[in-house]
């Protein structure tokens, strides 16, 4: 019988994550359970820094982005021994069962954590890059590209201004979710992911042909795993002649007030990960398909997920 659990934000954050935390703890609390949090993810888990979390602790929450929780990268948490640590601190307080609110990554090490020790463990998702498999959107990803789209609106402004060409790259090491997404919408003219070869040279002939017929502003946008917006940008003004800045829009992309869909998202989820658990389910993730809140399993929900690029690709394209 599940009396108490814990929660727990791990690897990147992504905006909406204390939106799901209020979500489980009041949900939980309203069960008549008790919540325990877990400070800096698997690594608060292995070093037992945990605090006792009620109704007024996650206050004022649902509104901020980051985590109240903090979150790290713990390398020990693939270890046998900071397994054996993560689950003694789960034993010497009681813990039942766990919500693991993080990506791929996260998922990854609770499934394997379930395999060994069979504490029951239900996963939110939540990133900026959208690629968990199975799951139609994550936590965060809505607000990482209003954030970046309010950049790049801004970016417009001043290329249109100053007629100039600018690449700006925003995050993405394996996933070209957030590039697609606002180069569409920030109707930019080109855009370079990690799931497409790119030809510069393709590229820098666009960007004269279009200048000749009077184009002379251009945004491209680069996913950060596909290149570095410095050495497009430099390649751009040595190959055309025309002045090229780059821009790094980083971690940015992260932070600030999670979006009216990041924050339902994340809310629903918080519920159904406590329903879950009461419900005997484990080692499973929850997902948002056609509307619908579902389970699927962390198995399926760890396998690389694969974006269908080509139509957003395309779209980019014909509306350029």
């Amino acid at each position: 019988m599940i009396k108490r659990i814990a929660v727990l934000t791990t690897g990147g954050d992504a905006s909406g994550m204390n939106a799901a935390i209020r979500a489980v703890v009041r949900t939980a609390v309203n069960h008549k359970l008790e919540v325990t949090g877990v400070f800096r993810g698997y690594w608060g888990l292995i070093n037992e820094e945990i605090k006792p979390l009620g109704h007024r602790s996650v206050s004022g929450i649902i509104n901020l982005g980051g985590t109240i929780l903090k979150t790290a990268r713990c390398p020990e948490f693939q270890t046998q021994e900071g397994q054996e640590r993560a689950y003694k601190t789960l034993k010497n307080n009681s813990i039942d069962g766990m919500v693991v609110i993080g990506g791929n990554g996260s998922f990854r090490g609770a499934h394997e954590f379930y395999k060994k020790y069979k504490v029951p463990c239900i996963g939110i998702p939540a990133s900026i890059d959208n690629d968990i498999n199975g799951i139609d959107v994550t936590i965060g990803s809505d607000t990482a590209i209003n954030t970046a789209l309010a950049a790049i609106d801004n970016i417009r402004d001043t290329a249109t201004s100053m007629e100039r060409i600018f690449v700006v790259e925003v995050m993405g090491r394996d996933s070209g979710f957030i590039a697609l997404e606002v180069a569409l919408c920030g109707g930019c003219e080109d855009v370079i992911i990690p799931e497409k070869k790119f030809d510069l040279e393709s590229i820098c002939h666009d960007i004269v042909e279009g200048n000749l017929r009077g184009k002379l502003s251009w945004i491209i946008i680069v996913a950060e795993g596909a290149g570095r917006a410095e050495d497009i940008a430099k390649k751009i003004s040595e190959t055309t002649g025309l002045e090229t800045r780059e821009v790094v829009l980083g971690h940015i992309q992260r932070g600030g007030r999670p979006t009216a869909f990041s924050r339902d998202l994340a809310l629903r989820l918080g519920e159904a990960a406590v329903k879950c658990l009461l419900e005997g389910k484990t080692d499973k993730a929850l997902a948002l398909r056609d509307g619908k809140i579902i389970t699927v399993d962390f198995e399926f929900a760890i396998k690389k997920k694969e974006l269908n690029v080509d139509d957003l690709y395309n779209l980019i394209k014909v509306l350029t």
